[in-house]
């Protein structure tokens, strides 16, 4: 008798002998054509840093816009800031000039939400 787990594992290893083969059907990194002097990935990291980034925006500018800490929980945005230094570090070792860009700009953003939140509260009391 045969057992079950026999043709999965079968399965398994004839798709990893095939997959192997397609190395030619890969997504190569090549020059962007809008700007030749980036990388396709770089482009594309710019694209999704953007969107990542301005995240936490919302929160500050409705903080800034009703002049209250009510809503905020600056905890969150300190942490934030903390690792994305870290990964502003990340993006200095492996080269990444989106991941470096971004990240700075988010650091700035969250710190400028914790000083905002800072500011408010203390008018509050």
């Amino acid at each position: 008798m045969v057992s079950p787990k026999r043709p999965q594992l079968l399965c398994f290893f004839f798709s990893v002998i095939i997959l192997a083969g397609c190395a030619e059907l890969a997504v190569h990194d090549t020059a962007s054509l809008l700007l030749p002097s980036f990388r396709r990935s770089e482009i594309v990291g710019f694209v999704a840093g953007l969107g990542t980034t301005f995240a936490a925006l919302p929160d500050l500018v409705a903080m800034l816009k009703r002049r209250s800490s009510k809503g905020m929980n600056p905890r969150m945005a300190a942490i934030m800031g903390v690792f994305q230094i870290v990964w502003v570090y990340y993006g200095l070792l492996i080269v990444s000039r989106p991941v470096i860009l971004w990240n700075i700009i988010a650091v700035a953003t969250n710190f400028f939400s914790v000083g905002a939140y800072l500011y408010y509260a203390r008018r509050e009391r």
